[in-house]
């Protein structure tokens, strides 16, 4: 039995959102405009429009998490998926992209999307294990670190 626990978003999550994703953000990029937008709203542009916030707990404690974003009634977006550093290498990121897939087919959506940078190797080879697959490489209109698109169909 996993020591972990996975859980949606509450209140008491949202500084462990904005720190897990702001670590790693500012340890290989910079952060963004839409960062910041998603990071410090999250109930505005992620929450109240449709989307989800899931996180994975030890003894209580937030250590992992990504968002699923909506973008129209069909399609979400993988988006500010973040690993403690302490914790990484322990299968957490499998276990969050398995829950944001599991609940996008509960939500009945037929794609999701993620946008991410090919320097990071490891993320890269855990989308593609998952199923993902490149449909857009090059500059991003959305984020300035952003060089890949990818996407599962469902």
């Amino acid at each position: 039995m996993s020591k972990f626990t996975i859980t949606t978003y509450a209140p008491e999550h949202h500084s462990a959102f904005v720190e897990l994703n702001t670590e790693w953000i500012q340890k290989h990029f910079v952060v963004e405009k839409m960062d910041l937008l998603q990071l410090n709203q999250a109930q505005e542009s992620i929450l109240n429009i449709g989307g989800e916030i899931f996180f994975i707990l030890d003894q209580g404690k937030a250590i992992a998490t990504c968002a699923m974003v909506p973008h129209g009634e069909k399609s979400y977006e993988l988006a500010k998926m973040a690993v403690s550093t302490h914790y990484r290498g322990q299968g957490l990121g499998d276990m969050l992209i398995e829950t944001a897939i599991a609940w996008a087919r509960k939500m009945k959506a037929e794609e999701i999307t993620l946008l991410s940078n090919t320097v990071l190797t490891p993320a890269i080879t855990l989308y593609k294990k998952h199923g993902f697959v490149t449909t857009q490489l090059g500059p991003h209109p959305d984020y300035a670190r952003c060089n890949i698109e990818m996407k599962l169909v469902l």
